[in-house]
């Protein structure tokens, strides 16, 4: 007959594996879902707006586009030094046609979430041009394969000038006196909206969303960009507020230049939760208003 001597350690031991057999199953779910459905996106910054606000919380349809291998997940704590990318775990996935698993082709109008090709950053915009596209900016307005949108006014988008999400981000403003387009914090925030119609891609209904301008903006005229194959043209909703496919990559401010097929991620469906505060354990400032609220 054993002793308590005897079988407590065992018991101990056959407890930690059984703890430690339930933590990696439930990460090697986890890390699943996350690499074949779908994956959880906090909006960090405002170049989406008002179509995506700063807190928003939405998971990405990992599904839409097929899998490359940016499907799989990276690990960034920056605290711990702690930098594993995509690339490092899928790498092998690559090609030089930028091609993936069970492609889909993405469509106009789309809101995609990529990984940025030199820094490996995600990055969330709308897909404006597709491979063989011009794009083309003039006088604020977009024009693709030399046709302007159709852009009609639609008010005003108005918000208080404030430190906004973890970042502490404060948004430039029509309003603004200052070159620097932002007003004294505390006071109202104007930006100018407009509705913009994108043709379809696809033959289907054309893309419906809403724009935000601040004033003319040295992207608001550009050469004529020339989508190449593979890859995809971006650009964020708040115009004047956005880096992204207008400023090469390696360009200032951070470009991002065209986005290969392969660096797409997901497409973005639908807001679950959002928050205005700080933190989303802030409960007084949630934003019930755009809780399983579509993405246009």
């Amino acid at each position: 007959m054993n002793s308590p001597l005897e079988t407590t350690p065992n018991k101990f031991w056959e407890g930690t594996k059984e703890t430690v057999k339930t933590v990696v199953y439930a990460l090697l779910i986890a890390g699943v879902f996350r690499t074949f459905l779908f994956q959880p996106f906090w909006i960090p910054s405002g170049s989406m707006k008002d179509t995506l606000l700063i807190g928003d919380f939405l998971f990405i349809n990992k599904m839409a586009y097929g899998y490359s291998y940016a499907s799989c997940p990276s690990i960034r704590i920056a605290r711990l030094g702690i930098d594993i990318s995509a690339e490092d775990f899928c790498g092998f996935l690559k090609t030089s046609d930028h091609s993936r698993i069970f492609e889909r082709e993405p469509k106009r109008g789309d809101v995609v979430v990529f990984r940025h090709p030199t820094s490996g950053e995600d990055y969330i915009k709308r897909l404006i041009g597709l491979p063989g596209d011009r794009i083309q900016m003039k006088d604020g307005l977009l024009y693709i394969n030399d046709t302007p949108v159709v852009v009609e006014p639609a008010g005003n988008f108005t918000e208080i000038s404030e430190q906004q999400g973890p970042q502490g981000f404060i948004p430039r403003c029509a309003n603004s006196t200052a070159p620097t387009g932002y007003v004294p914090g505390g006071q109202e925030c104007v930006k100018e909206r407009a509705i913009e119609t994108l043709p379809a891609s696809d033959g289907g209904d054309p893309v419906v969303h809403d724009i935000l301008n601040i004033g003319n903006q040295p992207l608001d005229n550009t050469g004529v960009f020339v989508v190449p194959e593979g890859h995809f043209f971006f650009m964020g909703d708040n115009r004047d507020n956005s880096k992204d496919s207008r400023v090469p990559q390696g360009g200032f401010d951070g470009g991002v230049g065209m986005v290969p097929f392969d660096n797409l991620e997901g497409r973005a469906d639908r807001i679950i939760f959002s928050s205005a505060g700080r933190s989303m354990l802030y409960f007084w400032t949630w934003r019930m208003d755009r809780f399983f609220k579509a993405v246009d």
